[in-house]
């Protein structure tokens, strides 16, 4: 098991090593000068020259690209082109509100699926579980600021029972804290949720063909317990591999959602560096989430190791295991 779990550490440094590069290449390749959007229009072409090489901007692209990665290596994520400020405490500060809407939305949603989905499968020749399934296609079609909007429309504007918009630290009012985030966490686990079902209901009606369920019910357990000792264990390989692609999604949801609410997340800091043309502090965010999602997905890598067994003793590649 330490020898799978060394080649997954190695595949994630690899890869990570390879989206710094594509980052740095993307964004550096975008038409526009940094130095010149600072200056403003009036600026002399001298002025423009001097910030230009006051910023490194004049410095040949791979040695640019060497002195970043060696930043990022030292926990250097660079400094603001703006206000010329480190990356790094700011970025820390909107983390954590994104993760912890993230985090809630991922809750909701898996508390939300798991029921609703294993209740699809086994009413799936009855009509409330067509009802289900027609509700869960309903919510992916559903965009999460439509949610939104319509969250805030009912509960926010019609009942008055939370707030739109705004955010308040938790170690500041844990209470209004947890009343701003319901909002935006439930617009967008929904769609997830929506998504999330039609996963679940599918792993339940395999795992209700195996003879080993059926095994179970023949020697008197109950459909509920055999659903629990049997079912989720076994459908959990297929569960995990959609949520580990759910939380990718989620955070580039984030991003759209915390404009819609007003959170000083790193989707609201995103947008606003992005029409800033401050290409520090965008490049440094999408690294930030890249390596995000590269780590949810060698944790998911390692979570197969520890759900299933055969997959240590074989050795095999979990990830493709899991989706076959």
């Amino acid at each position: 098991m330490a020898r799978a779990l060394l080649g997954r550490l190695a595949t994630f440094l690899v890869s990570l090593l390879v989206a710094s590069a594509v980052v740095f290449a993307l964004l550096n390749l975008l038409p526009g000068d940094v130095a010149g959007v600072i200056l403003g229009s009036s600026a002399t072409p001298a002025a423009v020259d001097a910030l230009r090489h006051q910023m490194g901007l004049d410095v040949w692209a791979p040695v640019r690209y060497l002195h970043w990665l060696l930043g990022l290596l030292h926990g250097d994520l660079g400094r603001s082109a703006f206000t010329g400020s480190s990356n790094g405490p700011l970025i820390a500060s909107r983390l954590a509100v994104t993760v912890s809407l993230v985090g809630w939305a991922m809750f909701l949603a898996v508390a939300l699926a798991l029921p609703v989905g294993a209740f699809a499968a086994t009413r799936r020749r009855h009509l409330s579980g067509t009802v289900v399934s027609v509700f869960s296609q309903l919510g992916m079609s559903v965009p999460a600021f439509l949610a939104g909007i319509g969250l805030v429309v009912l509960f926010a504007v019609k009942l008055h029972w939370l707030p739109a918009n705004g955010y308040t630290p938790l170690m500041e009012d844990p209470v209004e804290w947890l009343r701003r985030m319901i909002l935006p966490s439930v617009a967008l686990a929904l769609v997830q949720a929506a998504v999330l079902v039609r996963y679940v209901r599918s792993a339940f009606i395999d795992v209700l063909s195996q003879d080993y369920f059926r095994t179970a019910r023949a020697v008197g357990w109950t459909r509920r317990r055999a659903i629990i000792r049997h079912g989720l264990r076994n459908a959990a390989l297929q569960i995990v591999t959609v949520i580990g692609l759910q939380i990718a999604s989620l955070l580039v949801g984030a991003v759209v959602i915390e404009n819609v609410f007003d959170l000083p997340g790193l989707g609201a800091l995103l947008l606003k560096s992005a029409q800033n043309r401050d290409l520090p502090v965008v490049q440094a965010i999408v690294m930030v989430l890249v390596a995000l999602i590269l780590a949810i997905n060698m944790l998911v890598d390692a979570a197969y190791l520890l759900i299933d067994p055969r997959l240590r003793r074989e050795g095999g590649n979990s990830r493709e295991e899991a989706a076959a």
